[in-house]
This record gives C-alpha cells, sequence and structure tokens, in this order.
C-alpha cells in the first residue's frame, strides 16, 4: 500500500499537438521548468509566445511552420521513425533527460485513434513514470499498486479500467467491495469522496485515475501499512 504524496515539482512539461492551457498557465506553475514540445505542440507554444527547451519527433508540422530560427537555445531532435508516435517520442526524451515526474498537456485532440493511442502509450510508461494529464483543471493518473489518497470531500473521483481491475474502495460514496472493473462491462465514473482520505485497494489490473489538479505539483509514493489496519486508525 502506498500513500500518494503530492509535494514535488515536475521535472518537465510536455505539450501535444492540442488544445493547450493558457500562457499565464504556464507561467505560473512552470516558468522554471523545462518544456518538452511534441513537433506541433512547440508550434502551438511558440504561437503563444512560448519557445521550448526541446522540441522532438518527425517534426513535419514544426517544418513547416519555419519558425527554426527563433529556437536557438532550444534542443531541437528529429525522429522520422513511424513506429512510434511523437508522444512516446516525447517520453523516450523525457526518459534519456532523466526526467521523472512529468505533465503533459494538449493530450486530446485530433482524430479519435490518436487520442485512444496516446492512453495506451500512458499504460506503457506508467511502471517507469509519474505521469499526470492535465485537462480542464482534472489529473489523469494511469496506477496499478494499492494507495491512500488525501482528498477533500465531495471531489468527484473516477476510476476507469485499463482494461480490467480488481479493486476494494473506502471512503467513496459508492464503494467497491473486491469488485471487477473491466472496459466494456464496468466502468466506475464519477464517485465522490465522503472523507479527506480514501483507499483504492487494486488487487489486480491498473486504473487510470481522474481526480482535481494539485498544481504544480506531482506524486511521490510513500509506502504506507495495507488497507486494514489503515481503515480502523487513520480512517
Amino acid at each position: 500500500m502506498f500513500h500518494l504524496i503530492f509535494d514535488t515539482r515536475f521535472d518537465c512539461v510536455i505539450a501535444l499537438n492540442s488544445e493547450l492551457p493558457s500562457l499565464s498557465f504556464f507561467l505560473k506553475y512552470f516558468s522554471n521548468i523545462p518544456i518538452i514540445g511534441a513537433d506541433g505542440g512547440a508550434v502551438k507554444l511558440f504561437n503563444m509566445g512560448l519557445i521550448s527547451d526541446f522540441v522532438v519527433g518527425d517534426l513535419d508540422t514544426f517544418q513547416k511552420a519555419k519558425i527554426e530560427r527563433f529556437f536557438a537555445g532550444a534542443e531541437i531532435i528529429i525522429d522520422p521513425s513511424q513506429e512510434i508516435n511523437d508522444f512516446e517520442k516525447a517520453l523516450l526524451l523525457a526518459k534519456k533527460k532523466d526526467f521523472r515526474n512529468i505533465l503533459i498537456v494538449g493530450f486530446q485532440g485530433g482524430e479519435l485513434e490518436h487520442t485512444l493511442n496516446n492512453w495506451s502509450i500512458v499504460k506503457k510508461f506508467q511502471s517507469e513514470l509519474n505521469l499526470c494529464i492535465f485537462e480542464k483543471g482534472r489529473y489523469g493518473i494511469p496506477i496499478n499498486y494499492p494507495f491512500l489518497l488525501d482528498t477533500k470531500k465531495e471531489e468527484l473521483i473516477s476510476i476507469i479500467p485499463q482494461p480490467f481491475a480488481r479493486l476494494n474502495t473506502y471512503n467513496l460514496r459508492w464503494n467497491l467491495n473486491n469488485e471487477f472493473l473491466e472496459l466494456g462491462k464496468r466502468e466506475g465514473a464519477r464517485n465522490v469522496a465522503e472523507n479527506d482520505k480514501i483507499v483504492i485497494d487494486i488487487t489486480e489490473g491498473s486504473i487510470l485515475l481522474f481526480i482535481d489538479s494539485r498544481l504544480p505539483m506531482c506524486f511521490r509514493r510513500q509506502k504506507i501499512s495495507g488497507p486494514d489496519e489503515i481503515r480502523t486508525h487513520d480512517l
């Protein structure tokens, strides 16, 4: 069992080629945090007045924009491979740079299959990196272990299996008791926290957890005792 503690600064922000937060978002929370622009994501950042520290991808969109001359201080990595998309190329670059705590913006957009493919890539990297997807004031976090989360009463908590999960929950309005969630059969969207601490005890499989954002912080895992002891003494 782990306690997810949101007291760790992000190591970098990855900007993908979709709708991005405003310029004030980056200036307020991430003015001193490296930004990786994934091809068209770097172009969109440029158009709002930001130069990415790193630009990566096949760079078809970036080169068509003819803006390389403005990126003199940036590291530009051209990877023409069509076996992986620009998002995965950005994550591989982050790993190479030893960036572990990563915020992802501009995640949804373009063709539906592109967005679904991005979710598959998140699952691929969830055991190697601490990934938080930011969208409209919410985090999406891939998790495959039991955890305690500090929250606030009435916070919206969504649990989406990836593609399946067996779990127990404590202090949610609709708790699960050794129950099975699976895409195409049963999901756990739009539950509600009934306390300032909840437990989601994943015994099998993996989930996407959707919660209110904890900007500008990412999470770290702290090992704690099991769910029965937590439920008795801490909740």
